[in-house]
């Protein structure tokens, strides 16, 4: 899935910066042949702003008929657009940067100090370019090829209404 998910990230990514939109993911789901095929497209736009209902319905028109020609999925499947939401994923380095300073929740590839999934306040990159993390038992230091998924954790936007969440959006889904 891992090349299904980068032909369609590189198929799709131009065209999204061209409308205005930055892509987060692509997350193909499914198994040749099978039945729920899903698609899952995550978008932002490039400016500061809130991600509508109607940008979804935008990337969703634009991207399937763009799949359509291409055709790099050949079974059936859902194309699901949505915002990165609340508990966004950081899927590049720049996310590191930019998101410094929330608390996040990170799955390593390997063991790392007897643990493989950490809970902590991110706080960018070192020197090195390697991941910075504070936690409740230290300070916790990794490339970024260790990490096999990282994302926020939304639990203290829930704790302090002060600290401003991400945007969260409805998820239009089309076919």
């Amino acid at each position: 899935m891992a090349g299904t998910n980068t032909l369609i990230s590189e198929m799709i990514e131009p065209a999204l910066n061209e409308m205005g939109y930055d892509l987060v993911r692509v997350l193909y789901s499914g198994a040749p042949g099978g039945g729920r095929n899903q698609l899952q497209i995550m978008a932002e736009p490039l400016i500061d702003r809130e991600m509508t209902v109607q940008d979804c319905q935008k990337i969703s028109k634009y991207v399937a008929a763009l799949l359509d020609v291409e055709d790099p999925i050949k079974d059936a499947y859902n194309l699901e657009v949505s915002s990165p939401g609340i508990d966004r994923p950081l899927m590049r380095v720049d996310h590191y940067d930019r998101f410094a300073g929330d608390l996040v929740k990170v799955h390593l590839k390997q063991m790392q100090d007897g643990r493989k999934r950490i809970k902590g306040r991110l706080t960018g990159r070192n020197e090195d370019g390697h991941i910075v993390l504070e936690t409740s038992f230290g300070q916790l230091v990794f490339a970024i090829d260790e990490i096999d998924s990282a994302k926020i954790d939304p639990t203290e936007y829930f704790e302090n209404p002060d600290k401003k969440a991400p945007p969260i959006t409805a998820v239009p889904k089309n076919q």
